[in-house]
Formats: C-alpha cells, sequence, structure tokens
C-alpha cells in the first residue's frame, strides 16, 4: 500500500548554512494527517465556531501545518473559546492588543530601551537601586554614538562624555536608568518592584542572545529586540514570577509564529499559566521541584527497580530531568519537532473550559475543587483529559501534566542502559543527553499515554 513520504518543515524554519550539527526535523506534512490550511477552515461554522474535537483528533495524528500553527495553538492554550464567534475574538483580540500597548508603555517609561528596538545584556542599576555608570550599557543603548569613555573618578556625570566628545550620551544614559534626558537627573530608585524587574533586564538580554541562535530568524536585531520586548513586558506584567532562565526557550516559537507583537505575548502568557508554578521560586524551593517529586513518584509505580538504582546514585530528587521540564524538551529536539510535540501535548491534555477557567476566577476555583460540570461531549476532551476522566483520576492525578508523563516514558525507554551503565549522577546526565536529536515526538506522545494509563490504573487500586 502506498504512503505517503510526508514533506519536509525545515524550510518553514530556517537554519544558519554555518550551524551543521543541528539535529534534523523528524516531522513532515502528511496529507491526510496534519491538519491543513483547508481542514483548519473547514473546521468552522459560518459564524466562526470551532469543532474542536476534529481539529484535536487531527493534530494528535499528524500535527498542525506551520502556516497555521499561531492562530491554532492560541485555541489550545485557551487564549481563544471554541465556542465562540470570529467577531466576539476580533473584540477580544483588539481589546489584548492595547492592553499589551498600556502595559508595554509602561515599561517604556520605567526604561526606555524597550520599545526602541534594541536590548541590554549588561546591568544598569544595583539591588540598592542605584544606576551603574557603565560605559557598556551607554554603547547598548546607543550603538550609534560610537566608542564611550569611562567616567572620571569623582562619579560626576557632567566628566562623563563620549569618545567623540559628545556631551548627549551623558543624557542617553541618564535617560537609560531615570527615563528623564536631564543630566542632574541620576537619583537613587527607591520602588522595590522597579528595582526587581530592572535587575532582570540585563539577564533577559544575555539569554536573548543564546536563545534558537541556530535560526536564520534571529539574525535580525528587531527579531532579538521583540523577543526581549516581550520577555521585559512579562517580568513586569507578572511580578510573582518576573524573569526566570528558560522562558525565552518557550517565548521564542511565538514571536516566530505570531506576526503581531501584542499577539505573541498574550500566546505566551496563556503558555504560561500552564508552567509558572515551575518558575516560582522561593529562599528555600525552586517551583518545579513539585514536578520532580511527581515524576520521582510516577517511576517508582512505573519501574521500581529504576527508581531504585536513581537513589542508590543519589539521583533521587530526579534534578537531572529539571531542564526537560523546564523548557519543555526545546533542547532534546530540534526547533521543529519541539513544536510538533508542544501542539501533541496540548491537544492531549486539552480542556474545552479552557478559556472560561482562565477568564472567569470562580470557574477557577471549581476546577481547583475537582467540581469541574461535566456536560460538554467527551470528545471535546483531549484524549489524556478524556482518561482523567474516565479512569477517575483523583483531583492531584488529574492535575499531573502530560510532560511529566514523556520524562517517565523516556526513563522507562533508557531503564535498561541506566540500570547496566549508570554508576553515577553522571553516567545519567550523559545517557538522558545521548536522546538529543535521536528522540520521535508522537512515539513520544505515545508512550506518555501508554504510562499515563497504566499509572492510573495502578493508582487506583492503592
Amino acid at each position: 500500500m502506498w504512503r505517503d513520504p510526508g514533506i519536509p518543515t525545515d524550510s518553514f524554519y530556517q537554519v544558519r548554512p554555518e550551524c551543521t550539527d543541528v539535529p534534523k526535523t523528524k516531522f513532515k506534512i502528511k496529507a491526510g494527517k496534519t491538519l491543513s490550511v483547508r481542514k483548519w477552515q473547514a473546521a468552522f461554522s459560518p459564524e466562526g465556531y470551532l469543532d474542536i474535537g476534529r481539529t484535536l483528533s487531527r493534530i494528535h495524528r499528524g500535527g498542525v501545518h506551520p502556516t497555521i500553527r499561531g492562530e491554532v495553538w492560541e485555541f489550545l492554550l485557551g487564549c481563544f473559546d471554541p465556542k465562540s464567534t470570529s467577531a466576539e475574538r476580533e473584540e477580544i483580540r483588539q481589546s489584548r492588543r492595547a492592553q499589551y500597548a498600556v502595559l508595554k508603555e509602561e515599561c517604556r517609561q520605567l526604561f526606555p530601551i524597550v520599545g526602541s528596538g534594541r536590548y541590554i545584556t549588561a546591568p544598569t542599576i544595583t539591588e540598592d537601586g542605584v544606576p551603574i555608570q557603565d560605559p557598556l550599557v551607554l554603547l547598548e543603548a546607543n550603538p550609534d554614538k560610537g566608542p564611550v569613555s569611562l567616567p572620571q573618578e569623582n562619579g560626576n556625570s557632567e566628566n562623563f562624555k563620549s569618545a567623540s566628545g559628545n556631551s548627549s550620551d551623558v543624557d542617553a544614559l541618564n535617560f537609560v536608568n531615570t527615563g528623564t534626558s536631564h543630566s542632574s537627573a541620576i537619583a537613587k530608585e527607591e520602588d522595590k518592584q522597579v528595582i526587581q524587574w530592572k535587575l532582570t533586564l540585563h539577564q533577559i538580554g544575555l539569554d536573548v542572545v543564546r536563545t534558537d541562535r541556530t535560526l536564520v530568524f534571529y539574525e535580525k536585531q528587531e527579531n532579538l529586540s521583540k523577543l526581549w520586548d516581550i520577555l521585559a513586558v512579562y517580568a513586569w506584567f507578572d511580578k510573582d514570577v518576573g524573569y526566570c532562565q528558560g522562558m525565552s526557550d518557550l517565548c521564542s516559537p511565538m514571536i516566530i509564529l505570531l506576526d503581531d507583537e501584542a499577539d505573541a505575548f498574550w500566546c505566551f502568557e496563556h503558555l504560561m499559566r500552564k508552567l509558572r508554578g515551575n518558575f516560582r521560586c522561593t529562599e528555600t524551593s525552586v517551583g518545579v521541584e513539585t514536578q520532580l517529586c511527581n515524576l520521582a513518584s510516577i517511576t517508582q509505580v512505573i519501574d521500581p527497580k529504576l527508581h531504585q538504582h536513581l537513589e542508590t546514585l543519589g539521583g533521587g530528587d530526579y534534578l537531572f530531568a529539571f531542564r526537560m521540564l523546564m523548557v519543555l524538551f526545546r533542547r532534546e529536539f530540534s526547533f521543529g519537532d519541539s513544536l510538533y510535540l508542544w501542539e501533541m501535548m496540548w491537544a492531549l491534555e486539552y480542556d474545552p473550559d479552557l478559556f472560561s477557567l482562565y477568564e472567569d476566577p470562580e470557574s477557577v476555583n471549581e476546577k481547583v475543587d475537582g467540581s469541574k460540570g461535566k456536560a460538554k461531549s467527551i470528545r471535546q476532551y483531549g484524549k489524556y483529559e478524556r482518561e482523567n476522566l474516565t479512569l477517575g483520576a483523583k483531583s492531584a492525578e488529574a492535575q499531573l501534566p502530560i510532560s511529566v508523563f514523556l520524562v517517565a516514558s523516556v526513563l522507562k525507554d533508557k531503564s535498561a542502559k541506566l540500570l547496566t551503565e549508570a554508576r553515577g549522577l553522571d553516567d545519567v546526565v550523559k545517557i538522558l543527553n545521548d536522546i538529543t536529536g535521536n528522540l520521535d515526538a508522537r512515539k513520544a506522545c505515545t508512550g506518555a499515554m501508554k504510562l499515563h494509563k497504566k499509572y492510573l490504573k495502578k493508582a487506583k487500586k492503592t
């Protein structure tokens, strides 16, 4: 029987020619399996209602065509309700764009590099709120001004000149630090929230220049600055979490898939609603530790020998799986395959109440309490979520994301090798690093689903 070999998707996410060691994308567009532009458009009624059930099954079978990924992801992440009309969605979109413009302007007032088409990679403020008179910052903020000489020993900004003797550079640095161009306006920042936000901005810049740099897309300064802007605005928007390393890996696909910066921001923000718990940090713990504990519990049930072996090696905290959970396998797959993996995960765990859960706090409380009000057709739920419902998962088990089972599936596949070859945690890390570029996204999801079903049945007996 003839089989469609599929069309490679690497051309949609072009890699710089000098980057020869990048894993090839395994995901291919297959007629009859991949959600195509035609099938996507046909899934909407004349009013704009989306048949989400049919869409989910298509995504699970063959992913999403790259040209429509952005708009499909907006539904998968709960940005829009499949029961909404086209007119209602457009109203929401315009409202969100206006809200983002307000947020971005608020950030620009605090730090004028936001929205300027540039970004910084050097700190501009101390933890005490004192502006840093750093020539590197000035040069980044004003790249066309030429090199800058160091300030005089007395620290007086009157004596701070550019190499060309242009005193306007002093005003530019003041502008970065205080939001004003008056030379005498350099003052200590007193607002702790503003200080904390400004302290993250150069770290965002350092991460931005390292994110997906094998892609041709990021050869353009405007795309780097767009990524920096979105992350800077998000850090101000979600002050409880702020910015943490790894967020740039999660945000990067959004600006590649969605042309409008505001749309990309809100798509990223909705993804962070799923993942922000992983990034919550206190003085004593990191949020992802909860998921690592869940992973340990699952492995103990599914593969007790492996769990015992890992504990013997001192890896019972499962910190070796930290990166996989934090950035959702971005480093283990090629760029294209990681997007394919994400959309399959989101389709599998899709809940049709997602939009209302985000928009209506009372619904959120009901979700936490476990009283979900299942009046909807079961086919509107993703397959993973359906299993939680039909197998009677307890509330704690129902809240486990599929990503934890994906990691458990990888460990299960490598169990024999880990048991026979791992003599220390370095060996564990090396064995798991060897999977980079060798994993199949679809098989990984299938393995995760099998483990999930097995785990629920075993957990039900206990």
